[in-house]
């Protein structure tokens, strides 16, 4: 029996999911093609059974570009439906970052989101009529959740008014959150909520 490989390519063998946190949300299923038609779609936490890559996918297809806080440049809004094409983005996304790493571009994904995911954050209680933060846990599927967002919006600002290709802007990205390294955009995003939730304490 010849064995699964994403896009005909990458093995799914031998891929490690460090955080024990984390292990029962990044689906790692093997598929040829990252594309479930929305069958996990009927309830709320299936999306734990949606392929870690389509997941990303899918966090690409936000439409469009919208000013957020301080000018920053955010993905906002429904997804847009150009799956294919968001597919083709990490295709050769996935390309890039085996150039450049000799690594498996599946394992270096789980590696970043690993080092992407906040751990604690702050929500806002209102007692006595006076508002104030607290210093909250994260849940692992939202852990996940925001991972993604943060690498997807690290590769859109950076290509955003840029020669760069999206493409070589998502490889960057998922490869400097798997090395844990500062130009990450998903890295000072988490450095700052967590450290955010540690003054709420």
């Amino acid at each position: 029996m010849t064995e699964i490989k994403l896009f005909g390519k990458w093995s799914f063998e031998g891929i490690e999911v460090r955080d024990p946190g984390l292990k029962r949300y990044i689906c790692l299923k093997p598929v040829f093609i990252p594309h479930t038609c929305g069958r996990h779609a009927k309830t709320r936490f299936r999306k734990a059974e949606v392929p870690i890559v389509e997941r990303l996918i899918n966090k690409l297809m936000n439409p469009g570009l919208a000013k957020g806080r301080g000018g920053r440049v955010l993905k906002k809004g429904r997804c847009s439906g150009k799956k294919h094409k968001a597919m083709n983005i990490v295709k050769a996304a996935f390309e890039i970052i085996h150039l450049k790493t000799g690594e498996n571009p599946i394992q270096v994904l789980v590696r970043a989101i690993e080092n992407a995911a906040p751990r604690e954050e702050t929500t806002t209680v209102t007692y006595g009529g006076i508002r104030y933060h607290v210093a909250v846990d994260v849940a692992p599927q939202r852990r996940v959740d925001l991972a993604l967002r943060f690498l997807v919006q690290g590769a859109t600002l950076a290509a955003f008014n840029n020669v760069k290709p999206i493409e070589e802007c998502l490889a960057d990205e998922i490869i400097y959150a798997a090395m844990g390294d500062s130009r990450s955009y998903a890295i000072r995003r988490k450095d700052e909520i967590e450290r955010i939730a540690l003054s709420s304490r």
